[in-house]
């Protein structure tokens, strides 16, 4: 799933050279500035997500250096936009949104990063206003995915109105001052309709999901699209080893057992009546026949195009960080 990490330092004499810097956890966290106030701890509880080690620490030494390097890209971008409006001797209009792009597995904490990101992200002065956007909402109904015989695929590309994932990501990146999108709600394990969520002029767009780093596909006449991902600034992708992977996703699935499976409304409401062993045989059934295959097949082979990767331990804890170099 991954190559080791190497040490902060330079390459010794010798050693392969690569196209991406490659810092453990110790050199990556002597990064964070040391003046900057990073979240509060009610903040970081609101922001963890089920089963996830998010403490100050991890915020501290992870996501503080990584917010201070998006940042400046975001900086970068603004400096370059004033330069090319001046080359093509344009009247300088606002600058489009800053997009990320952010995937990763189900239940590695793509999800948590993604609203740490947006709350770090928006403690700089420089860009207030940062939204998040999942691509779940852009997932087909139920009724259209059951149609189509693709209910048991869910999360996978197919499942997805891509058409409509990409007109929005245009909008946003086309200046449009409000865009929507739709919302999903995990309780009723479907779309909700006629409800959006309204992104209205933002500084910055994070685009969290599972496949927001597909290449573009290639069409029946031969021709190459648009991806999603042509879009996309920045991009951070999620990565853990398979077996942790699938662990966490178990370890879940037995918390929510215990909490939103109970909920009268929710679509798994058939769980909450399982035992433990019960529990365990069927979140592995699910794993193994939906979210196992769609890691190895189509998310996975997704990381080599992330600017950057945060590679996670058994504890879910950040244990390096690889950079595509500029």
């Amino acid at each position: 799933m991954s190559t080791e990490p190497v040490s902060g330092a330079a390459p010794a004499s010798g050693q392969e050279a690569s196209p991406y810097v490659e810092l453990d956890r110790a050199a990556w966290a002597a990064l964070a500035p040391a003046t900057e106030a990073p979240l509060q701890p009610d903040e970081i509880a609101r922001l963890r997500g089920l089963g996830d080690a998010l403490d100050l620490r991890e915020v501290e030494q992870v996501y503080l250096p990584l917010s201070r390097l998006l940042s400046l890209y975001v900086a970068a971008a603004s400096r370059l936009h004033l330069e090319q409006e001046e080359f093509l001797h344009r009247a300088t209009p606002p600058r489009t949104p800053f997009v990320i792009g952010l995937a990763g597995s189900v239940a590695v904490g793509k999800s948590t990063t993604a609203r740490v990101l947006q709350q770090m992200l928006a403690h700089w002065p420089e860009h207030p206003n940062v939204a998040l956007v999942t691509t779940d909402g852009f997932l087909l109904p139920n009724a259209e995915l059951e149609r189509r015989g693709l209910l048991h695929r869910k999360g996978f590309p197919e499942s997805y109105d891509r058409k409509a994932l990409l007109r929005f990501v245009i909008d946003i990146k086309s200046g449009k001052e409000e865009v929507e999108a739709p919302i999903y709600s995990h309780l009723v394990y479907d779309v909700v309709p006629d409800e959006k969520v309204v992104v209205k002029s933002p500084d910055i767009v994070i685009i969290e999901g599972l496949n927001v780093l597909q290449p573009a596909r290639v069409r029946e006449d031969g021709r190459t699209g648009l991806a999603v991902s042509d879009f996309f600034d920045f991009t951070v992708y999620v990565d853990a080893a398979l077996p942790d992977i699938k662990g966490w996703y178990i370890d879940r699935f037995l918390r929510l057992r215990e909490t939103a499976f109970q909920d009268p409304a929710s679509y798994f409401r058939k769980y909450a009546r399982l035992s433990h062993d019960e529990a365990v045989d069927e979140a592995t059934r699910i794993w193994e026949g939906i979210n196992g295959p769609n890691l190895v097949e189509n998310v996975a082979p997704t990381r080599g195009r992330a600017t950057l990767v945060l590679r996670k331990d058994s504890d879910h804890s950040v244990r390096y960080v690889r950079l595509r170099k500029l």
